[in-house]
């Protein structure tokens, strides 16, 4: 099968991804587009694990401010060079994050952050909810509604506001596949009147 320069363009412009990446993405999915973002999507979570280990040495600060004025956010996006930090789409990731922040209000990073006193309140209040299941269900489903409760306050496991068919977590993959370097959210702080 052929690729079209169109069929790249298009695929290039949904994505930011390089034409090199978007065309061998087509090739490999027998030119469906749609096929072709899952290469990309899997792709972009292969290079963020193997650049996992890398130095962060730049990034930027950014902020929300809700149209009301009573409610904002300051994210730290952290990257590997200065080069990538002053990237336009760089810091439009970043004020993204912030806006994300405003409005899901997260109360943790990663799921590795949930304290372990917190696990253990939320499995308690669950532990009731198993009670009478099948016992070889029971771990199964008290997991499963463990991780339902926490994914909306874990702000890498939130879907993704602007497009719900992406999470925090995937939107950081795409930029490190996207920037070559590793891309990683540090500090954040939400902020509102009269709270």
């Amino acid at each position: 099968m052929t690729i079209t320069t169109e069929q790249v363009k298009e695929l290039r412009d949904k994505t930011g991804i390089s034409i090199m990446q978007c065309k061998k993405a087509l090739e490999d999915a027998g030119g469906d587009a749609e096929k072709a973002l899952v290469i990309l999507k899997k792709k972009g979570a292969e290079i963020a694990g193997k650049k996992g280990d890398r130095t962060l040495g730049a990034g930027v600060v950014a902020s929300y401010i809700h149209s009301t004025g009573s409610v904002g956010a300051l994210v730290e996006l952290w990257c590997e060079t200065d080069f990538v930090a002053k990237n336009e789409e760089f810091k439009a990731l970043a004020k993204d994050i912030a806006m994300q922040i405003v409005a899901t209000n997260p109360e943790f990073k990663s799921a590795m952050d949930i304290a372990p006193e917190a696990r253990e309140k939320a499995k308690e209040v669950f532990q009731k909810e198993v009670e009478g299941k099948p016992e070889n269900m029971k771990e199964q489903i008290l997991e499963g509604k463990l991780v339902a409760y926490f994914k909306d306050k874990v702000l890498l496991e939130q879907d993704y506001i602007k497009d719900g068919s992406q999470t925090i977590a995937s939107k950081i993959d795409s930029a490190i596949q996207k920037f070559g370097e590793k891309v990683e959210i540090g500090k954040f702080s939400r902020f509102s009147t009269g709270s």
